[in-house]
């Protein structure tokens, strides 16, 4: 038997199976992360776009007419809160 070399014989299989146990828990990690964020932004940008539509809306109605000056500022207020 020949035990001579760096790693007992196994060579550079140990590292290359270290490296890819420690890219396994890197992308492991990267994953979950970005699931939640994805889940979080999902959730969050739903109201937003909600919000941004309504504003549109007013808008619209304002400048067709539908409502005057003081009508838009109390309505686009009570949007903001």
């Amino acid at each position: 038997m020949m035990w001579d070399g760096w790693g007992g014989g196994y060579g550079y299989g140990m590292a290359w199976f270290g490296l890819m146990h420690l890219f396994w828990w890197l992308l492991l990690i990267a994953g979950g992360a970005a699931l939640v964020r994805w889940i979080f932004r999902a959730g969050g940008g739903a109201h937003h776009r909600g919000h941004d539509r309504a504003v549109a809306i007013l808008r619209e109605r304002y400048a067709r007419g539908e409502i005057d000056k003081g009508e838009f500022d109390d309505r686009l207020r009570n949007l903001k809160d």
